[in-house]
This record gives structure tokens, C-alpha cells and sequence, in this order.
């Protein structure tokens, strides 16, 4: 796992997977699975990135692209302060390329988060 900034401004953390250790469906899972199994974390949704771009008039996808999923989560189990909710919910985005599985995460602001998330990943 890397821990890298994206456009000189975003904190991510990414990993890489070879594509013949694992099926797109089994990292959506792997992470479902994960999220249920968290005492925090609340699953939201399985969103198709690359259905929506493809479905664009105007949509771009690199050739080398061949999926793109977010699989959207919520850590949050404070309400502190109204701006809080402006980097909720998480979440995890797995690309498929032609080789391997592209698995990358914003960082989030709460450490428990962070934790969690590069545990997951790490463990692939």
C-alpha cells in the first residue's frame, strides 16, 4: 500500500492487486464485508463509476480502464460540527485495468478511519 498525494492536494492511500488473484466482485465483497463487519461503518451503496462515464455524451475513459466501482460508507458516529459532513460518506474506489485491480481511498479525517481503511487494505 502507498500513501501518495493526488493533484497536489488529495491524501490516498492505494494498492495495486495483480488481476489474477482476485475477481472484481471479490474485492466488492471483500469490502462489503469489511464495512458489516466494522462496529462503526455503515455500507451505502455499490456505485458503477465507469457505467455512469460510459453512459456520458462527453464521457473519457483511459483504453487501459476496464471498471471502475465505489463501494460508499459512513464512519461517522459524531456530530460535532456541521462542516464534519462534508467529507462523509468514505469511499473505497476499485479499478479494474487490464492487469490488476486499483484500490484507492481518500484519507479521511478521523484516525479510527484511517486505520481501518489501510488495514483493509493492506490485508489484500
Amino acid at each position: 500500500m502507498k500513501e501518495i498525494t493526488f493533484k497536489e492536494k488529495f491524501p490516498i492511500f492505494t494498492k495495486r492487486v495483480a488481476k489474477d488473484n482476485y475477481t472484481m466482485s471479490s474485492l466488492e465483497e471483500y469490502f462489503k464485508d469489511k464495512i458489516a463487519s466494522h462496529p462503526v461503518a455503515v455500507f451505502i451503496a455499490d456505485f458503477d463509476n465507469y457505467a455512469h462515464t460510459k453512459s456520458l455524451d462527453d464521457g473519457a475513459i483511459s483504453e487501459d480502464i476496464l471498471g471502475a466501482r465505489n463501494i460508499i460508507f459512513c464512519f461517522g458516529k459524531e456530530l460535532m460540527v456541521p462542516e464534519v459532513i462534508s467529507v462523509r460518506p468514505r469511499s473505497i474506489g476499485i479499478c479494474e485495468t487490464k492487469d490488476s485491480f486499483v484500490i484507492s481511498c481518500l484519507e479521511a479525517p478521523a484516525q479510527p478511519a484511517n486505520s481501518a481503511m489501510k488495514s483493509w487494505l493492506e490485508a489484500l
